[in-house]
């Protein structure tokens, strides 16, 4: 692995992609909690967390297949990857939600692509994100523009791990679903922020 710093774990690209914050608080304080949308995820990861392998049809799926990238410093596990009978190999990432395009979810697939190529030297071009509430897939396209994300996403979180410096709460929607709300404290934080900003208004007008 990276001998310059510490692995960056795969899932840590989705968090940062959803909130900052919260990439911070489970990768750096190492701090998470229980709510309804964690259990389930639990609940939707069940069977493939487990280490293992089925065949259908000619193709192998691997269940909780562990992948890494020394250029790019990461680590983590593939939820499932299919090798199909001409070679090529296809990642599968399960989440709890129904069908809907969600951009950190795509980040953290296409990660998962660019691990099993450097890994493997063969091109990923495709991979699917495996909906349990509608169980459905999207297949997503592993483009340029998505593998560009993906290593700005890893030099930011870099970053922000080097710095042990936690992103300000965003304070929006994204709060109302988030596991570590009442450890993140986005309202409390955020109107102790507005009324700094507020003093030092004050204070620079009536200087």
């Amino acid at each position: 692995m990276n001998e310059i710093a510490d692995p960056i774990m795969l899932s840590a690209l989705q968090h940062w992609s959803y909130c900052p914050r919260q990439c911070a608080l489970i990768h750096v304080e190492q701090a998470f909690d229980e709510n309804v949308h964690t259990m389930r995820g639990n609940a939707a990861h069940e069977r493939v967390d487990d280490p293992g392998f089925e065949t259908f049809e000619g193709v192998r799926a691997e269940r909780a297949l562990p992948v890494w990238s020394e250029r790019l410093g990461l680590i983590g596990k593939c939820d499932v990857v299919e090798f199909h009978p001409d070679g090529s190999l296809y990642p599968v990432e399960y989440k709890h939600g129904r069908k809907r395009e969600k951009i950190h979810d795509d980040i953290q697939l296409a990660a998962q692509a660019m691990c099993l190529e450097e890994m493997t030297g063969k091109p990923i071009p495709h991979g699917a994100i495996y909906h349990h509430g509608s169980r459905r897939r999207r297949e997503v396209a592993v483009t340029a523009a998505l593998r560009e994300k993906v290593e700005e996403t890893v030099n930011v979180i870099r970053a922000m791990m080097e710095s042990g410096k936690l992103p300000l709460p965003v304070n929006d929607a994204r709060c109302k679903e988030c596991s570590l709300k009442e450890i993140c404290q986005p309202d409390v934080l955020t109107e102790q922020r507005r009324l700094k900003l507020l003093r030092e208004e004050l204070f620079s007008e009536a200087g």
